[in-house]
C-alpha cells in the first residue's frame, strides 16, 4: 500500500507502471491531510471531498470496463421514483364491515352449528362421514342436541336401483343411540326406505318433518343369481334384515309385532 501525505502547497502522486496508460494528475485540495490508494486499479479516499488521483475513465478503460469509478456508487433513486413492492392479496369480503372476513362454506357452516344434513343416498362414503360427524360432536359437547336433517331415498335411487345394503343404515341407528346428545331429526324432502328409519329414530319429541315431506318405509331390495344354494342363501341373509328392519321399527314405536308386520314391508 503506498501512502501520500499532502503537505502544505502540494502532494506528490506515484507514476504507475508502464503496463498501464499513465494517469492525468490533478491538484489536490489543501489542508487534506491523509489519502489512501490501496492499489493501482482504484482508489479510496478517506475524505469525502479529496479527488481521485485518476482521470475519469482511466483505470476502467484499461481493464475494458466502460463505466467511470463513480458509477461503482450510484446516486439513490428518489422516493418519488421508487419501485413498488406488489404484495397480492385477497380483497376481504363486505358487509356493513371492511373487514368482515368472507363466509365460510356451506357444509362447514351447518356443521359449526351442530347440523348434519344426509341429502343423499345411504353409500358407505356417506356413512362413514355421518358417523365421523356424530362422534366428533359428542366430543365436543355432551349436553348440546345434534339436529339431523333428512332429505335421502335410503339404499336405492328414486327409481328402484340398489346402491347399497341395508347394513349402511343400521351403522347410523346404533350411532345414534351410542351417543349421549339427543339427536333431533327433521324430514325436509324425502324420507323412504331406511332413511324413514333414521328419521324415526331422533329424540322423542324431537322427530318432525316439512309440510311437503314424503315419508315411506318399504321392504329390503336385492336381486341375486348364481347357483342354487348362494340364491337361497341370499334369500335368507334378505329375510334377516328384513326381520331386523320390523324389529327397530318395534324399538322406536312400541307397536305390536304382528300389527307392524301386517302394515310394513308386504
Amino acid at each position: 500500500m503506498e501512502v501520500a501525505i499532502a503537505a502544505a502547497s502540494s502532494v506528490a502522486i506515484p507514476k504507475l507502471t508502464s503496463s498501464f496508460p499513465a494517469a492525468t494528475s490533478r491538484p489536490i485540495q489543501r489542508n487534506r491531510a491523509l489519502s489512501i490508494f490501496s492499489s493501482p486499479f482504484s482508489s479510496t479516499s478517506l475524505s469525502t471531498s479529496t479527488v481521485s488521483p485518476f482521470s475519469s475513465g482511466a483505470v476502467g478503460e484499461s481493464y475494458g470496463i466502460g463505466s467511470k469509478p463513480g458509477a461503482l456508487y450510484p446516486a439513490p433513486i428518489p422516493s418519488s421514483k421508487a419501485k413498488r413492492s406488489v404484495v397480492a392479496m385477497v380483497i376481504p369480503y363486505t358487509r356493513g364491515s371492511a373487514w368482515e372476513q368472507p363466509p365460510p362454506d356451506l357444509a362447514s357452516y351447518l356443521f359449526k352449528n351442530r347440523i348434519v344434513y344426509l341429502g343423499m343416498s345411504l353409500v358407505p362414503s356417506v356413512t362413514e362421514l355421518i358417523l365421523a360427524e356424530f362422534l366428533y360432536l359428542q366430543y365436543e359437547d355432551e349436553e348440546k342436541p345434534i339436529y339431523l336433517y333428512i332429505n335421502s331415498t335410503g339404499t336405492t335411487k328414486a327409481g328402484g336401483e340398489k346402491l347399497s345394503y341395508e347394513t349402511e343404515a343400521f351403522a347410523i341407528y346404533d350411532v345414534m343411540g351410542y351417543v349421549k346428545p339427543p339427536i333431533f331429526t327433521l324430514c325436509v324432502g324425502n324420507a323412504w326406505g331406511e332413511a324413514a328409519l333414521l328419521l324415526a329414530a331422533g329424540a322423542k319429541g324431537n322427530r318432525s318433518a316439512l309440510p311437503s315431506s314424503t315419508i315411506m318405509i318399504k321392504q329390503p331390495i336385492g336381486r341375486f343369481q348364481g347357483q342354487a344354494t348362494d340364491v337361497e342363501l341370499a334369500r335368507k341373509e334378505m329375510n334377516n334384515v328384513k326381520a331386523e328392519l320390523v324389529s327397530l321399527w318395534l324399538r322406536i314405536t312400541s307397536d305390536d309385532n304382528d300389527l307392524l308386520a301386517s302394515k310394513f314391508l308386504t
